[in-house]
């Protein structure tokens, strides 16, 4: 990963969709709610640079569902377990006005899948899309501690210590597999400093 790279500003982010600007301008809006920590309006454009990252490594993937996907995949974030069954609810019901039901029906199975990031290997939409949102576990080590702490920001109505269990269970989930990443490049490039990330956090929690 490229960490020395600016972030995009939201006026620049990718958006597929021709005569759909009061939606994108909607789920931007939503993505920079002060409520947000983590899952906020830079976070929305680490993964679309994620998404660049792996078609110019050479990643197959749907352009224009993927996309959508990484942009409705937190348009709702409250804390709450069922936040991406609500996003994909929302690209159910937004996006027939402006394409055809098949790419709604896959936004919204990608955005679901997001709760678990756990794509077979022949998804290749999937994979693309489940790497470039957890490509934030292997940021550099500032960036990183900068992301841990946003997403504790986001639980601060938790206590620390059951903040911690639940924090622990969420990465062990991810990295309980023989590789995080399901991507070439993922894997190449993201997956070692990933586990040393997530190893290093493990063992600041004394999980």
């Amino acid at each position: 990963m490229e960490d020395d790279h600016p972030t995009r500003p939201a006026t620049d982010l990718p958006w597929p969709l021709t005569g759909a600007d009061a939606l994108r301008e909607e789920l931007l809006a939503a993505y920079a709610e002060p409520s947000r920590g983590h899952h906020g309006t830079r976070h929305l454009a680490e993964v679309l640079q994620r998404l660049e990252e792996l078609a110019d490594s050479g990643a197959a993937y749907d352009r224009t569902p993927v996309l959508l996907a990484a942009w409705f995949h937190d348009a709702v974030y409250d804390g709450e377990r069922d936040a991406e069954e609500r996003s994909a609810t929302w690209a159910e019901e937004a996006l027939p006005a402006h394409t055809d039901a098949a790419t709604v029906a896959e936004v919204a199975r990608l955005v679901r899948l997001t709760e678990h990031h756990r794509p077979e290997p022949h998804d290749v939409n999937g994979c693309a899309l489940s790497d470039a949102d957890l490509s934030i576990l292997a940021a550099a080590r500032e960036r990183y501690d900068e992301y841990v702490a946003a997403v504790r920001s986001e639980y601060a109505h938790l206590d620390d210590d059951v903040f911690a269990a639940g924090r622990a269970e969420v990465l062990r989930s991810l990295t309980d597999t023989p590789a995080l990443f399901r991507t070439e490049h993922g894997r190449a490039r993201w997956e070692q400093r990933a586990r040393e990330n997530v190893a290093r956090e493990l063992a600041a929690i004394g999980r």
